[in-house]
């Protein structure tokens, strides 16, 4: 064998013996350890979240839908129609802006704070300060995420009036903080009656959360019940958040008021709006933060660290619409309040009572004496062809109610109304 082979074959045992080495260390390492659980590697925190109640809706009208059944979902909350044409052309426009190829401005664009800030001036008669009293943010689902992980810690205590939004609870977990609800009822129109609540729940409370219009009841605060829990505020050193979203969507003579408009109220509070519910652009994720410039602080130094930009021509179109003389907004609530009476009318000829609602995009519903909130969602589900909401996916004193969307052309309200009454009337 000359010394080309011999080099060969020592290249060739070489590469064999490596491979093997390599195959038995790979073999090794793809052992499973028995007692390692990956599941155990996960947070608290993540853990210990609740379900998503708006995202087990969806799947359950979906399995519907697969099945064949014919399904009027009146679950969503999702605007069935368009923004105004003004506000689609700014975005169509910013589209093609060089400037809107950049990163934003991270607290946002200054037009669209200066916008909300005129907003807030003109609709409201309240004064801030586009710099330090103000931020924007991708919808007020992140805002409500970003002042919760600001604000709670541990163990502290988040008190908010039932039945309430599920992500109240949901970001409550995430910050590991403990949720007490305090109970609202039909006669006293679900605004809590605040005096009432035990002191040693304010001794204990860091955070209330108000949110009106109301989702799911539809309720809305007076001068006097914001008044009150500022008050409470100040006297027991908890803050106060409002969750604004339904902003501008009142069907009374009253347009709904801002918790900020309230003296005092600048000092102990911050308050989310949406841009998502006054200009339907859900999909789009916009809105902002307004309050004491002090927590603003803090929450936007949290927001540098844990969420994304707000689209920046969302932010143009936002400026846009925030300008605009709102008279949309007006036909928007109108529009609601009008399939709202649609829904009472239709339901009431099956003897079922709808809550008298004075805004928001909800009506909310007593179940039928004897029943169970959430077997008569299923039953609606699979008998009348009508998705709504268990009163309970709101919290414990939701239970006996169900929640029902307008957001439906007329006609297809009057639809499910009709569904409903034959359904109710087979049954009995």
């Amino acid at each position: 064998m000359d010394a080309e082979q011999t080099a060969q074959r020592q290249v060739s045992h070489s590469q064999s013996s490596h491979s093997q080495a390599s195959h038995s260390q790979a073999s090794h390492y793809s052992q499973p350890d028995v007692d390692f659980k990956l599941d155990s590697m996960i947070a608290t925190r993540a853990r210990h979240i609740p379900g998503n109640p708006f995202a087990m809706g969806d799947a359950r009208v979906a399995r519907a839908v697969a099945n064949g059944e014919d399904v009027i979902d009146l679950s969503k909350g999702n605007p069935d129609g368009e923004p105004p044409e003004f506000v689609i052309d700014e975005a169509v426009r910013a589209t093609h802006d060089p400037a809107d190829f950049r990163y934003t401005a991270f607290h946002g664009k200054p037009a669209f704070l200066q916008a909300a800030a005129s907003w807030y001036q003109r609709e409201h008669g309240v004064n801030l300060d586009a710099t330090t009293q103000l931020l924007a943010v991708s919808g007020a689902s992140v805002g409500i995420g970003l002042v919760l992980l600001t604000l709670i810690n541990p163990g502290d205590l988040v008190v908010v009036p039932g039945p309430y939004y599920p992500q109240y609870e949901g970001s409550t977990a995430v910050a590991q903080g403990r949720l007490h609800a305090i109970p609202t009822d039909e006669e006293h129109g679900f605004l809590p009656d605040l005096d009432a609540v035990d002191e040693a729940v304010w001794s204990q409370a860091k955070l209330l959360i108000l949110n009106y219009p109301n989702n799911p009841t539809g309720a809305v605060a007076t001068p006097e019940f914001f008044a009150k829990a500022v008050a409470l505020a100040k006297r027991y050193h908890f803050i106060i958040m409002h969750d604004f979203a339904y902003a501008g969507i009142g069907f009374d003579e009253t347009a709904p008021i801002s918790l900020l408009e309230t003296p005092g109220a600048m000092d102990v509070a911050v308050e989310l709006c949406s841009l998502s519910k006054m200009y339907m652009v859900a999909g789009w994720r916009g809105g902002f933060i307004a309050g004491n410039p002090v927590l603003m602080d803090a929450i936007k130094g949290l927001n540098l660290q844990t969420t994304l930009l707000v689209t920046s021509t969302v932010l143009d179109a936002g400026t846009v619409a925030l300008n605009s003389d709102q008279a949309s907004v007006g036909v928007l609530a109108a529009r609601y309040k009008k399939r709202f009476e649609t829904l009472k009318a239709g339901l009431a000829q099956a003897g079922l009572h709808l809550c008298e609602a004075h805004g928001g995009l909800f009506a909310w519903m007593r179940v039928p004496q004897g029943d169970n909130d959430r077997d008569f969602t299923t039953w609606l589900l699979h008998t009348a062809g009508v998705a709504v909401l268990a009163g309970s996916d709101f919290g414990p004193t939701g239970a006996g109610f169900v929640r029902l969307s307008l957001l439906k052309p007329e006609s297809e309200l009057a639809e499910a109304t009709r569904r409903v009454c034959v359904a109710i009337r087979q049954r009995r």
